[in-house]
């Protein structure tokens, strides 16, 4: 069922082209920030692995408004819970989906962004790491958040204002890996480790009783 739910929410998402939206603004926002900075190849590489994590943040925010609120409204949940299917089991595929469909994308984005901004070898390998291990965390806050605003007039502002402060951690500790050769980068791995691991494990049950919520 985990697998069929999964499955149903990738072939949506890329029969729709909304994976492709997250991934044009994140190449759009590497593109225009060196236009903001100057041609400075050295502040730009200093400062690319930040730029990178917030384009990645904004971009998963981009398609938060549809992970949950269209399965409500066409009565699609409500059939998963005629058949006992729990809400923890659809959030949690709904998770797995929206980090297919909109990290690994952004991943092999990555480096176009990182020819931008100068970035070496390493300093990419590291961006490309702490998106591997931070992405997953954004994917559970966007289905979290998801599942709070669904059926809100406006949701996709509320959704902003709800998702982008819980995601700070996330943006500190990934762009902390970028420095690891200053010192620190071993304690930023462990620390976005440690937080997008406690998203991805609480978000379905945080989703789950949201649905509920507004299914009352």
């Amino acid at each position: 069922m985990l697998r069929a739910l999964i499955l149903r929410d990738l072939r949506r998402a890329w029969g729709s082209g909304s994976v492709l939206w997250p991934v044009a603004f994140f190449l759009l926002v590497a593109t225009l920030f060196p236009f903001a900075i100057g041609p400075d190849g050295a502040l730009l590489a200093r400062v690319g692995g930040g730029v990178v994590w917030t384009a990645a943040l904004l971009a998963a925010l981009l398609p938060v408004e549809r992970l949950v609120a269209p399965d409500l409204e066409a009565g699609v949940i409500d059939q998963l819970l005629v058949r006992e299917v729990p809400l923890v089991l659809v959030a949690a595929a709904k998770l797995v989906a929206h980090w297919l469909g909109f990290a690994l994308p952004l991943m092999l984005a990555a480096p176009v962004a990182a020819a931008l901004f100068g970035m070496s070898a390493d300093v990419l390998l590291r961006v490309e790491l702490g998106l591997l291990i931070g992405t997953p965390g954004l994917a559970a806050l966007g289905v979290a958040t998801g599942a709070l605003v669904a059926g809100l007039r406006g949701a996709g502002a509320v959704a902003g204002l709800v998702m982008l402060p819980l995601a700070v951690p996330l943006l500190i500790f990934g762009g902390g890996m970028v420095a690891m050769n200053l010192g620190g980068g071993a304690g930023a791995v462990k620390l976005l480790a440690a937080t997008s691991l406690l998203l991805c494990a609480g978000a379905p049950f945080v989703a789950a009783a949201a649905i509920r919520a507004g299914m009352d």
